[in-house]
């Protein structure tokens, strides 16, 4: 019967044959694997097993066919014939009607081999043809994802980082229902860091928005539901797959890399807190201590608005922030509506901003001096603003300790992002922080001052009443 004749009608699959005698079929594989390795004749037990596979395959026989299948991935191992390994994998997978159970178990019985090749262009062969095969079959996108993200990592270590950025990308990991959750954050959390290194950042924000923070959450567990009939059985990870808590750390870890690039402080600050109220970061000193300095650091960093101002007051009601008075002591200047001397205040913490880089995170760089100074002109000006309504330049830069070139440059920067309300006068040299007010304004303030001035008239008749009555009674008792 010819190969065409024999795949013409294919029964309907079944998990065991009524009536299959599995021990013989198992006495038949055992029998060609003493040929193959004491025979030395592995193309002749070979050849016998492909012609039971086909008698198994017909029948739609899973047990049987994944039997034979796993049996001649093991002759090709034992007997270390990787290129005959290869070539059978071909070849079982282009089988006409190939049962999928079938491919499904040669793939991951052929991937328990890729740690024992004898050399990398082996190892690279296997795993590509591996990949080739699970291509385009939903039955087997796990085991190709894990197949991808090892040639991946042997790309990376020969030093070609973008093609292996490129390769994780073809997977869209966050599709496949039977991955554990785990497994898929890691294999987002390796695109977003291969696309970091090769400092394609766009895309790495793309790749991150994938995941959402509140999978971190222990408490999202409890409220899902349980898996149906018919739904997806979900994969255990691989061993190599870290814990939820060791993935939450390392994305808050590439979030910081990804926000150092564009010094968005604010951003960066929020990804160390997160990584702050982590269980076992709180109970080790030898974690928080670090990570508590860069927040307080990335903080007084960041430019002054409402998140600002609110994660800056929290931060300071931290009890833990008493055995960092250093840092209590920095955080306070900038709550504290007084002038701050830049030349007092960088002698004062140039010691600890220089020890930053030591410490583990992201070391702030040499522009964060700059930024830092920045951030005190803008404090000084805020300050400024609230015990004055009009100034003199002259007098501004006098407290600022700026000339009047820098003063009006970040005033005005301060005007345009709307941090700050003021006007300048320049002939006359003065600084207005009173905005103008309309007509309804003018009116209701006018209205809200004319009732404080009535209750104040209204409460000392009263006194006087009270006085009055009280020295009269004392007048009758005499």
């Amino acid at each position: 019967m010819s190969v065409m004749e024999e795949d013409l009608k294919v029964p309907v699959e079944r998990s065991k044959r009524p009536g299959a005698d599995y021990e013989a079929l198992d006495r038949d594989i055992e029998k060609q694997r003493l040929v193959a390795l004491e025979g030395k004749k592995l193309d002749v037990a070979i050849e016998a097993l492909l012609n039971l596979e086909k008698q198994m395959r017909l029948a739609a026989d899973i047990t049987g066919t994944k039997k034979v299948v796993i049996a001649i991935m093991q002759l090709c191992y034992e007997a270390r014939a990787w290129k005959t390994l290869i070539e059978q994998i071909l070849v079982l997978s282009k089988r006409r009607s190939q049962l999928k159970q079938a491919v499904s178990a040669m793939v991951q019985q052929a991937m328990q081999y890729i740690d024992d090749t004898p050399d990398l262009d082996t190892r690279i062969e296997l795993i590509e043809t591996l990949n080739n095969v699970s291509a385009g079959k939903i039955y087997v996108e796990i085991e190709r994802a894990r197949l991808i993200r090892k040639l991946a990592k042997i790309k990376e270590e020969q030093g070609q980082v973008a093609e292996a950025a490129e390769l994780m990308q073809e997977v869209a990991v966050e599709t496949f229902g039977a991955m554990a959750k785990t497994e898929k954050i890691a294999f987002i959390l390796e695109q977003v860091r291969l696309c970091l290194d090769r400092k394609d950042y766009m895309r790495a924000q793309i790749l991150s928005r994938k995941i959402s923070p509140r999978v971190f959450n222990p408490e999202a567990d409890k409220d899902k539901k349980k898996p149906k009939e018919g739904d997806n059985i979900v994969v255990e990870p691989g061993p190599d797959v870290p814990s939820l808590t060791e993935l939450k750390r390392l994305y808050y870890e590439l979030l910081i890399r990804y926000y150092s690039h564009s010094q968005d402080y604010l951003e960066i600050c929020r990804s160390y807190q997160a990584i702050y109220e982590t269980a076992t970061v709180k109970e080790d000193p030898s974690q928080w201590i670090p990570v508590l300095r860069k927040i307080c650091w990335n903080l007084v960093l960041a430019p002054h608005d409402s998140m600002q101002s609110s994660l800056l007051n929290s931060t300071l009601e931290d009890k833990k922030l008493s055995e960092l008075p250093k840092f209590r002591s920095l955080l306070k200047h900038f709550v504290t509506m007084e002038v701050i001397m830049w030349a007092d205040f960088l002698e004062e913490y140039k010691d600890e901003f220089d020890q930053e880089s030591t410490l583990p995170g992201e070391d702030p760089g040499n522009r964060a001096v700059d930024d830092l100074r920045l951030r005190v002109i803008e404090h000084n000006i805020l300050v400024v603003s609230k015990y004055y309504s009009r100034i003199t330049l002259k007098r501004l830069s006098e407290l600022l300790s700026l000339t009047f070139q820098e003063t009006e440059k970040h005033l005005s920067d301060m005007v345009v992002s709307k941090a700050l309300k003021a006007k300048v006068d320049r002939p006359a040299g003065v600084v207005s922080f009173q905005s103008k007010q309309d007509s309804n304004d003018v009116l209701n303030s006018w209205a809200v001052s004319i009732e404080k001035l009535l209750e104040l008239v209204e409460k000392s008749c009263h006194q006087i009443h009270k006085e009055t009555m009280v020295h009269k009674v004392t007048l009758k008792v005499q």
